[in-house]
C-alpha cells in the first residue's frame, strides 16, 4: 500500500460537517495526494474511511477514488447497519452491472 493511502487510512473515517474547516481541508488534501488509480487492496481499505455524512463533498471524492480501483470493490451487499456510503457504493456497483442484483434505486 502506498504511503499516502496509508496516511489517509491511519487518520480514520472522514469527519462530519461539524469538523473545523482546517480538518476538512486537511483530509481533502490527503485524498488529493493519492494518485489514481488505486489498487484493489487500497480500494478495499479506503471503504472503511467513510464518515457519517458527505463532509462537504469530500465523501464523494473518496467514493470516486475508490471507483478508480479494480471493480467491484465490494462483492457482497453491505450489512443493513453499514455506513450509508457503503450502501451507495454497492448500489453503484449493482447499477453498473458489476454485481448481480438488478438495478437499485
Amino acid at each position: 500500500m502506498r504511503p499516502e493511502v496509508h496516511v489517509f487510512i491511519a487518520d480514520g473515517p472522514l469527519p462530519d460537517q461539524d469538523a473545523d474547516e482546517e480538518e476538512i481541508d486537511r483530509r481533502d488534501g490527503q485524498l488529493g495526494a493519492i494518485h489514481r488509480p488505486v489498487t484493489g487492496e487500497e480500494a478495499r481499505a479506503l471503504v472503511s474511511c467513510f464518515g457519517p455524512d458527505d463532509c462537504y463533498g469530500v465523501a464523494w471524492t473518496l467514493l470516486h477514488l475508490i471507483e478508480t480501483g479494480p471493480n467491484p470493490v465490494l462483492t457482497t451487499p453491505p450489512s443493513p447497519d453499514a455506513n450509508e456510503w457503503q450502501h451507495t457504493l454497492w448500489r453503484r456497483i449493482v447499477n453498473g452491472g458489476l454485481a448481480p442484483g438488478g438495478v437499485t434505486a
